[in-house]
């Protein structure tokens, strides 16, 4: 299917129920209450999107930074970014299925590996789930065994891996 209106744009306090909406729909077995997710604006508008095809809401990413080797609780609010962080932290890019193929989700990381480049962090880090590995290799990312994480990667899935990208 192709698309001409497909575009990525900053997050507002207003995108708030299409993302939980999105989030319930493509990640039904990793539940986030609205207000954790909303937290992550709140402390770092800066690493939040929202896709949109044809003007509606279509994905969203949601990264800010923190400390590498270490992961969010999940559906667990943070209450303040990491002093001295040293990752950028992808927590969380859904789309819904119609956005496939696209070229959406490469765009955006892209744009925020520009982003954590200029923030002048040495790495960026996330947690592949629903078999998104091969995704995320292809964007440059590699696996990092973190045997300190087992237990909170297992409260994503039997899959979940921690991941690095170390940027230039």
């Amino acid at each position: 299917m192709q698309f001409r209106d497909v575009a990525w744009r900053a997050m507002s306090g207003y995108d708030f129920p299409a993302m939980f909406e999105i989030a319930n729909r493509v990640h039904p077995g990793f539940f986030e209450a609205e207000a954790v997710l909303a937290e992550k604006f709140e402390l770092y508008r800066n690493g939040c999107y929202l896709l949109e095809v044809s003007e509606k809401p279509a994905g969203y990413v949601l990264s800010h930074p923190w400390k590498r080797g270490s992961l969010p609780a999940l559906n667990a609010l943070l209450g303040a970014l990491p002093d001295h962080a040293d990752t950028y932290y992808i927590h969380d890019l859904a789309l819904l299925p119609l956005t496939r193929g696209v070229g959406a989700a490469g765009q955006i990381v892209a744009a925020l590996t520009k982003h954590a480049v200029a923030m002048g962090y040495p790495t960026m880090s996330l947690v592949a789930v629903n078999n998104s590995l091969p995704f995320w290799e292809k964007q440059g990312f590699a696996v990092e065994e973190r045997p300190e994480l087992a237990d909170k990667l297992a409260a994503y899935e039997a899959n979940a891996r921690y991941m690095v990208k170390t940027l230039d």
